[in-house]
């Protein structure tokens, strides 16, 4: 299918609303209560080679709520030829269940035939984009539906990198049809380590192939952010997906959490605030001047939602 094809099914994907990472830990109360979660999103790699009770668990859950499946082994970044049976099985997967979308991250997680099990971060070059974008397309031909990449959590930028990390997202959309999972903790983060501001960030974005959006805690180390998934969502990542919220028109919004995992009802709560930040901002705009990132003042401000006031997300 064409890239355009491809577009156009992504902006008519459903918006399912507020959602959890399933996580086994809840798989008992998930099946006896059946909580009031709009939907779930899954690892991919969790399933893909398992039977048993865990697959039953999946089947179960599918038969209740919409499902996402999210990899983290697609490697689509990676010098190595592309995993055809990987995709065999992530596409026999996604005919199980049948998934509202199947996303991954732009990234790669190993060479060689080796997997690091971690999100690398990849060059921003030209050549990068056009080896990434082939193999999207490759990719999205082979599972016949369009895939949703996510921007990751970076700790460097690579000197040979000459394109802003939103703009080649954008690019990759515009030549390959695929949609945008925009992890605004993420963008937290790696804007802290790499020192770009994630307002512009956020804005610069093609808003209309972002079609997920994931909000999670870090651990903050001083000079430099972890991405942990092991926290409550601080403040200033609520600010930067009010601000996502606002520019996207709002879309499918799920909450990571995946170590120090607290019992379902915390974990549901924490997701629920998101409705207070889905209606207004929190906190009062600053004057026009330098932006304020977590008290250190970030050049180049830029207007929000060109009201001609700059938005604070210092905590």
């Amino acid at each position: 299918m064409s890239p355009s094809t491809y577009q156009e099914h992504i902006q008519n994907l459903p918006n399912p609303g507020l959602g959890l990472g399933l996580r086994s830990k809840h798989f008992n109360y998930i099946l006896e209560q059946n909580p009031a979660v709009d939907w779930f999103e899954v690892i991919s790699e969790n399933f893909m080679d398992s039977g048993g009770r865990p697959r039953q668990v999946l089947r179960q859950i599918a038969e209740r709520y919409p499902v996402v499946m999210h990899g983290v082994s697609l490697s689509i970044g990676s010098a190595d030829p592309l995993n055809y049976d990987y995709l065999r099985k992530l596409k026999k997967l996604a005919s199980d269940i049948q998934p509202l979308w199947v996303s991954d991250h732009l990234c790669w997680t190993g060479v060689n035939g080796l997997n690091t099990h971690d999100l690398l971060p990849v060059p921003l070059t030209e050549e990068s984009l056009g080896h990434i974008c082939g193999r999207i397309s490759q990719i999205q031909d082979f599972l016949e539906r369009p895939v949703v990449f996510e921007n990751p959590s970076t700790y460097l930028t690579f000197r040979q990198s000459t394109i802003p990390e939103w703009d080649f997202l954008r690019y990759m959309v515009e030549e390959t049809g695929c949609g945008l999972l925009l992890d605004v903790n993420n963008v937290y983060v790696s804007g802290f380590n790499n020192d770009f501001d994630p307002v512009q960030y956020i804005q610069q974005l093609p808003h209309k192939s972002i079609v997920q959006m994931h909000i999670a805690g870090h651990q903050h180390c001083g000079n430099y952010i972890i991405d942990t998934h092991d926290r409550n969502v601080v403040d200033a990542v609520w600010k930067l997906f009010t601000l996502a919220w606002q520019l996207t028109g709002g879309v499918a919004t799920l909450l990571e959490w995946d170590a120090n995992i607290p019992d379902f009802d915390t974990y549901h709560a924490e997701l629920l605030k998101a409705r207070t930040f889905m209606q207004t901002f929190s906190g009062d705009p600053k004057p026009a001047g330098k932006q304020v990132f977590d008290g250190v003042p970030i050049s180049n401000p830029v207007d929000f939602l060109a009201t001609g006031l700059t938005y604070d997300i210092s905590g």
